[in-house]
């Protein structure tokens, strides 16, 4: 029933835990099959049933002798999703490195990867953004796995009722107000309701196809410095681009993804500047131009580095240093 199994066996993971009907069915599967991992759970403070779900986390925790970390989470005043989910990643990943997890696990099912499907076609996108999700996700410092991402959630409820597994329901999950819940309610879940079998080999051959069409580009940093080694697919280009983007919590429009492809330098979201040459691909923090010294503009001048990312390198010596041996 879990994708990936033997890539969890012999290594340490970290489950993104909520109390919630995905991420329970994904402890109790994990517990069948032997897997060893800990918990992670992050109360915002918005519910009272908040305080109800950590409990119940700590109680899992204490009964199958996992270690549970908690985190209370400040205030969020605005754009709820989005800062959540910042502050979530970022509690996982100083756990990560803490604690030397090598696989961070999310109970991302395949009703979530449908929602995303339709709301990037709505938006305007191409197959390799369509595919959305994937079963294993290297990062730099960790490898996200996704070992749900085939079954539905009425799978994962027909499970939990079955074996009489406690489980939370958010009720935050039924307002319409935030667009993934008017996606999955409007359309995804009457779909997938009615042609779940369908929409299962829909992507196992989307999965194949994307394989074939979308190279493995590698992504280097030093830094806030990132640096890629193109390949001859400006699609596979831009799908590296954009996945890096992704980890530093930015998500491409589709405008942004149309100058990537017309232009050589783009200047994204005024965040981050993206110079493609023939031989290596650059991202960094964008900044205001910077003073510099005569003797550092040289120095770029003889590299051939893009006006717009000096103003970075000047604040870096280690990433000038590693340039200048990749350049020269």
């Amino acid at each position: 029933m879990l994708l990936n199994k033997k890539q969890l066996l012999n290594t340490t993971n970290l489950l993104a835990f909520s109390a919630g009907v995905d991420s329970t069915a994904l402890f109790f599967l994990l517990l069948e099959n032997n897997i060893k991992f800990d918990i992670a759970i992050v109360n915002y403070n918005l519910r009272e049933q908040a305080k109800q779900e950590v409990e119940y986390a700590q109680e899992l925790a204490l009964k199958y002798n996992l270690k549970c970390y908690i985190l209370n989470s400040e205030n969020i005043t605005s754009n709820f999703e989005s800062n959540a989910r910042d502050i979530r990643y970022n509690f996982f990943k100083e756990l990560i490195n803490t604690h030397k997890y090598t696989n961070l696990l999310t109970a991302h099912h395949l009703g979530d990867r449908f929602e995303w499907m339709l709301m990037q076609f709505c938006k305007g996108a191409g197959c390799a953004e369509l595919s959305g999700m994937k079963a294993v996700d290297k990062r730099q410092e960790y490898t996200l796995v996704r070992p749900l991402l085939h079954l539905d959630k009425s799978e994962l409820l027909e499970y939990l009722n079955n074996n009489s597994f406690k489980y939370f329901e958010d009720a935050s999950n039924d307002d319409e107000s935030y667009k993934r819940n008017e996606f999955r309610h409007k359309y995804s879940k009457p779909l997938l309701s009615d042609y779940l079998h369908g929409i299962k080999k829909s992507f196992k051959y989307i999965d194949k196809d994307i394989d074939i069409l979308i190279e493995d580009v590698q992504i280097q940093t030093v830094n806030a410095f990132a640096y890629i080694k193109p390949s001859r697919s400006k699609r596979s280009n831009i799908y590296a681009i954009d996945k890096y983007l992704k980890s530093e919590k930015h998500v491409l429009t589709s405008k942004e993804r149309e100058l990537l492809e017309e232009s050589h330098t783009t200047v994204i979201g005024r965040k981050f500047i993206v110079s493609q040459t023939p031989t290596y691909i650059f991202i960094a923090p964008y900044l205001d131009t910077k003073a510099m010294t005569k003797e550092f503009k040289e120095k770029m001048r003889l590299l051939k580095i893009e006006p717009k990312l000096r103003a970075y390198l000047s604040t870096d010596s280690e990433a000038v240093e590693f340039v200048s041996l990749l350049l020269e």
